[in-house]
């Protein structure tokens, strides 16, 4: 288990991090979330060595980071950094012989890591012939392939189309499930939700939510019903203890807080006309990002 503990980082006088703390479990994915500045990959370098933090400690199993723990991490930087004139196979076999892979292992291991990303038939060619989201997949070999113990990975899915997404998805839901602690951070929101077993979301540099992904939902989801009925269910808005928040004939959304004035509402439905479904709404990652972002002091708001 990945855990972050207490971190605190500042740039001149420009608190970016404030008393971080959130763990990554073994075989889970973890996504790490918040907008632009919000401090996601200044945490991730403090993670890897490439920052120092003022306080906190980060620890992998109990024991607390140096080079040899860091050594098992495969990352995933922001920014590409692979050389465009090299051959992407030669460059990805390159990397993972400085991880101490012999010769031949790390050939093999970087075309069959570039044939599972999708780009087994560009392993001859320079990198900057790639399109970018080409690059990017590369650039993910590049972190697995010295077969990591942690994966850090800060925006996999920038710049990739849909089906590429679903063949990075599947490629770390594969080191997730062999047992590694998996953290990525990304903008697309929908992505992480479909993904991530657990969320992790920060503003203004400090964690606001932290949990099983289904366990923040719960908290964070208002009460709210769907019905879709063939008749007319204007009637809604008459029902003691319901709020309609949206409405289209015999579509509606509505809320209550009483389970048994929900059940009420379909009992009633039902009398009048058939119901295609009933259901209750559960907020969406976006939701729920957007109401503890906005959850903030005014003095946090505007640091």
């Amino acid at each position: 288990m990945l855990v972050v503990d207490g971190i605190r980082r500042s740039f001149g006088d420009r608190l970016v991090l404030d008393d971080v703390g959130f763990t990554v479990e073994r075989g889970r994915l973890t996504g790490f979330v918040g907008g632009n500045g919000a401090g996601k990959t200044t945490t991730m370098r403090i993670i890897l060595g490439v920052l120092s933090a003022d306080a906190g400690t980060v620890t992998l199993d109990g024991t607390r980071l140096g080079p040899d723990q860091r050594r098992l991490f495969g990352y995933m930087p922001e920014e590409r950094g692979l050389y465009p004139k090299m051959k992407v196979a030669e460059q990805i076999a390159y990397l993972a012989r400085l991880h101490g892979v012999d010769r031949t292992t790390a050939t093999e291991r970087a075309h069959a890591l570039l044939e599972r990303l999708g780009l087994g038939a560009r392993a001859d060619e320079p990198l900057e012939n790639l399109s970018l989201g080409n690059q990017q997949r590369a650039q993910i070999a590049a972190a697995l392939v010295h077969e990591p113990e942690v994966l850090v990975l800060d925006e996999p899915f920038s710049g990739l189309d849909p089906l590429a997404v679903d063949v990075v998805v599947g490629v770390l839901a594969e080191y997730a499930a062999g047992g590694a602690p998996v953290l990525f951070s990304s903008h697309q929101l929908d992505v992480v939700e479909r993904l991530c077993d657990d969320l992790v979301i920060i503003a203004d540099g400090r964690i606001r939510a932290a949990g099983p992904r289904e366990q923040l939902r719960a908290a964070h989801s208002e009460p709210r019903w769907e019905i879709d009925s063939a008749g007319d269910v204007g009637w809604l808005r008459g029902v003691p203890g319901v709020e309609v928040l949206d409405f289209d004939g015999g579509w509606a959304v509505f809320t209550t807080a009483d389970d048994a004035v929900a059940q009420g509402v379909l009992r009633r439905a039902l009398d009048s006309a058939p119901v295609a479904s009933f259901a209750p709404v559960r907020s969406t990652l976006a939701e729920i990002f957007r109401e503890v972002v906005a959850d903030r002091t005014p003095e946090e708001a505007v640091r």
